[in-house]
């Protein structure tokens, strides 16, 4: 495998090229509905063969000490990233199942909230692509432990730095971020 920070710096300008939006006064309408300068939208990136391939194999360098069957998320952002780490895992011989937690359960069939191929009691890692409340993280872990699934950690593609990371980790202590918006932004900045 390549070297973890030299594909963690080629997925920083990866993201800088396809996902990070910046203005002089706050224009971008966050999930929590505040207003904000800075806005970074990952699935440019997450479903970008190359971008696919450094964020799968990045979160599987991050989980590296930690045993597990799955990794997945609240969709619709969780979902290329836990699929590129699961196909890393495979690569790297360390096979986890991607899953994918429903908005809402589904409407026929089973009605089930959650899809992948796991058990109840299985220990899982909960993905996210951006943090900025929590609030997505925190609904992909509740959901996941009322699926009977043990969630061991939670990582998250991009940190904003603006107090998502404590939120999640009173839900789970271990809480990891791949990259932060202030490595984001004095990237962005280097390469006006």
């Amino acid at each position: 495998m390549e070297k973890t920070e030299a594909m963690k710096a080629e997925l920083i300008d990866l993201l800088c090229e396809k996902s990070v939006n910046v203005a002089d006064e706050p224009k971008f309408k966050l999930v929590s509905g505040r207003m904000s300068d800075f806005y970074v939208n990952c699935k440019p990136t997450t479903l970008h063969p190359r971008g696919m391939y450094l964020v799968g194999h990045l979160v599987m360098e991050t989980l590296s000490d930690l045993s597990f069957a799955g990794i997945g998320g609240l969709t619709f952002g969780a979902d290329p990233v836990a699929v590129a780490a699961s196909f890393a895992s495979g690569l790297i011989n360390r096979p986890v199942t991607a899953f994918s937690i429903r908005k809402e359960p589904k409407k026929h069939g089973t009605g089930a909230w959650l899809e992948g191929d796991l058990s109840p009691g299985d220990r899982v890692v909960v993905v996210d692509d951006v943090v900025t409340t929590g609030g997505s993280t925190i609904k992909a872990i509740a959901r996941a432990r009322e699926e009977g699934l043990e969630v061991a950690a939670a990582v998250i593609l991009v940190d904003r730095e603006e107090g998502g990371m404590e939120a999640v980790r009173k839900h789970v202590p271990d809480v990891r971020a791949i990259i932060t918006r202030t490595e984001l932004l004095r990237r962005f900045r280097q390469r006006r």
